[in-house]
């Protein structure tokens, strides 16, 4: 009898009936549980996933979350200003039914109830003929907003003027604007929405279009404004996109700016890394096309000029904010990369020259604008600088009361500038004559010509020697001509468009070379090309360190062949070819070439020393024995730098230091190749033929 088959056929009829039997249990729970299950658990999904805090807030008996306030321990904005705001010092907590930074975000993009009015606009001309639209609501136009007996605003006014500076996209229609404007005209100030460029009804112009970092309209704007109401003290309120153009135009003027103080709300401060942040979780993604939906339909109204200026079928088939930038913002803004767009465009290295009261408004759960690129050190630092950051709040939201009829930020930025407006620590503008816009404390990675190596895009700075001055006289000169139809371009592109550049290590070398003597007072030719193409080396090779630490050390002993020469030069001179030959006997004995090559580099970096016009043909014979029948020959790829450095010897006239880099390399590239015939005849006839020259 087969018991093992007996065995087998109970444990599947057992494993069959355990799984009938599970599933006959499971047929008898209503499915009315399952429907409540998976209710729950579609719950607690949406609950994760779009990060409601409700339970959160509930633990707290809905007391909200404290403002958290970063600021410099000396600073007298805070002691004389934000000490005394309330608003500031309390606590916020957001609507309950909106307990979501994606909910009070879009909440306030399709709803936002705002208050119900109607704007005055001013239209004015640039110098380039590009036409802003301004929007006032003067405290006059809103219940509740003082006594006045005309409508207008007189030059001799003192009331204060509040300069609103939308976000991307938006216009004075906006609800969170809306909230802004009527609040500060409820108050008895004054409010003007400048628009940006094509937005708010007001067709373009000129080829001259707003970006992130386009400050040249709104101190245009400012200086307007102040010169016609030159009693009236100016106030500034940035959002979003807005209050990055704000923060860098308050460090680039500095102390020379007729801004009393300013307020910045969400700003992104760092373009780069919020683009990498929009594009990096699936529910950011939503924003990033949201976006771009909104800027191409911006384009759409000024179809006629983006077809002329930029890529028209790139901006229709655009699905992020960076494949728009690619095909449109950086083409009209004549910038070499969007990359370059987003760092010289960032208001995160300007907040250090920020010399005016400036309050930076921030929510941690932004789902637009992150929080990896709050500078917080750069406020702390800077002491005309207050930032307060909320746990809760989304993107320009900041919802409060049961029937979020209010926001937040509105409250807390119109009692910043009511106690500012009261103190003595309004600033006064010092005005600076000939003093041209300040570049950023941060990064220098722009300052200087970029040279394209390899065919993904990657790119080397070589003129890093540039002065900060000339990076802003250059980004300066860069901001103008992007209102001029010009070809002007920066320094990295004015090599001609169709021209190629050649293959090889030569147009490297030719490209570096020129453009160091063009651009600056280069170094002497014999030293600077070899430390730019060895940095070049060291950062696209990862075993380059290693590679410098193995030549450091293999080739510190024949050093000591100068003492040698000093001593008896004549007599090593002219016994060249019998130390050479009589070294390579010794090599022939042996199996590894990789210690036999390296003792040739060794002995032929000596002769290098002594003599570089014998180092020609000693270099020959070391060549020859490499080209010998070879086989299994494990070439690295440091053979590329190999030819690269020789490149490189060549056009400094065989300079020490580059025969020592090439003679070791030499030994490094090479490993357990072992030698099945070597040529004695030949390497005798190279070293007679050099013999007879020398005695010719």
């Amino acid at each position: 009898m087969n018991w093992s088959a007996i065995v087998e056929s109970d444990s599947i009829s057992s494993s069959t009936n355990g799984y009938a039997l599970l599933l006959r249990a499971l047929s008898f729970i209503p499915l009315s549980h399952y429907l409540l299950a998976s209710l729950v658990a579609s719950l607690v999904f949406l609950y994760n996933f779009l990060e409601f805090h409700l339970f959160e807030d509930a633990l707290t008996a809905f007391r909200g979350s404290p403002i958290t306030l970063t600021y410099n321990s000396s600073a007298h904005i805070y002691n004389g200003v934000v000490s005394k705001c309330r608003i500031l010092h309390g606590r916020y907590l957001a609507t309950p039914w909106l307990s979501s930074p994606h909910i009070q975000t879009c909440f306030l993009n399709f709803f936002g109830r705002p208050p119900i009015f109607s704007y005055k606009r001013e239209l004015f001309t640039a110098a380039d003929g590009g036409t802003i639209a301004l929007d006032w609501l003067r405290s006059s136009d809103v219940p509740d907003g003082g006594f006045h007996i005309n409508n207008a605003t007189s030059d001799n006014d003192t009331t204060p003027i509040v300069v609103v500076i939308p976000g991307l996209t938006s216009d004075s229609t906006s609800a969170y604007l809306k909230h802004l404007a009527f609040s500060i005209a409820k108050s008895g100030w004054n409010v003007v929405v400048s628009n940006h460029r094509g937005l708010g009804g007001v067709s373009i112009t000129s080829d001259c279009f707003y970006n992130a970092g386009w400050t040249e309209d709104l101190r245009i704007i400012i200086n307007h404004l102040h010169n016609k109401y030159s009693k009236a003290p100016l106030f500034t309120v940035g959002t979003s996109i807005g209050a990055n153009v704000l923060v860098k135009y308050l460090g680039e003027d500095g102390d020379n700016v007729p801004v009393a103080g300013a307020v910045a709300i969400c700003s992104p401060w760092d373009l780069l890394i919020g683009d990498r942040f929009i594009r990096r979780r699936f529910v950011q993604k939503f924003y990033d096309r949201a976006l771009t939906i909104g800027l191409q339909g911006y384009a759409k109204l000024h179809e006629l000029h983006y077809s002329r200026l930029a890529n028209w079928e790139g901006i229709k088939k655009s699905r992020t904010i960076r494949d728009f930038d690619d095909h449109a913002t950086r083409l009209v803004g004549k910038f070499e990369t969007v990359d370059t767009y987003y760092r010289r465009c960032s208001s995160a290295g300007y907040v250090g020259n920020v010399s005016i009261p400036l309050l930076c408004v921030s929510a941690l759960d932004d789902p637009v604008c992150t929080r990896e690129a709050i500078p917080w050190d750069e406020c702390r630092t800077n002491k005309n600088v207050v930032l307060a950051t909320t746990k809760h709040g989304g993107h320009l939201a900041f919802f409060e009361g049961i029937t979020a009829t209010r926001l937040w930020w509105v409250r807390a930025t119109g009692e910043f500038l009511r106690v500012l407006h009261s103190s003595q620590y309004m600033h006064v503008q010092n005005k600076i004559m000939n003093s041209g816009p300040k570049s950023p404390l941060d990064s220098t990675i722009d300052q200087g010509p970029f040279v394209s190596v390899v065919e993904d895009g990657m790119v080397a700075a070589v003129g890093n020697e540039q002065t900060r001055d000339n990076l802003v006289e250059e980004f300066s000169k860069t901001q103008k001509s992007h209102c001029e139809n010009t070809d002007t371009v920066s320094v990295a592109d004015q090599d001609e468009p169709g021209s190629q550049p050649e293959s090889g290590f030569v147009s490297v070398i030719k490209e570096i070379s020129g453009q160091a003597t063009s651009i600056q007072d280069a170094k002497p030719p014999d030293t600077t090309p070899i430390k730019r193409c060895l940095d070049l080396l060291r950062r696209q090779n990862r075993f380059s360190i290693w590679l410098l630490a193995y030549i450091a050390i293999v080739t510190s002993w024949p050093l000591l062949g100068s003492a040698v020469r000093v001593l008896s030069r004549k007599k090593l001179r002219n016994s060249y070819s019998f130390i050479i030959f009589s070294f390579l006997k010794i090599p022939m004995l042996d199996k590894n070439i990789k210690k036999n090559v390296g003792r040739c580099s060794q002995i032929l970096y000596i002769y290098s020393c002594f003599d570089l016009q014998s180092f020609c043909p000693d270099f020959q014979i070391a060549c020859h024995i490499l080209s010998l029948n070879l086989k299994q020959a494990a070439l690295r790829g440091g053979c590329l730098n190999l030819l690269f450095l020789i490149l490189i010897k060549k056009s400094v006239n065989l300079s020490r230091l580059s025969s020592l880099i090439v003679l070791s390399l030499i030994s490094f590239i090479i490993e357990d190749t072992k030698v099945i015939q070597f040529d004695r005849i030949g390497c005798e006839k190279i070293v007679q033929k050099n013999d007879r020259k020398k005695k010719t």
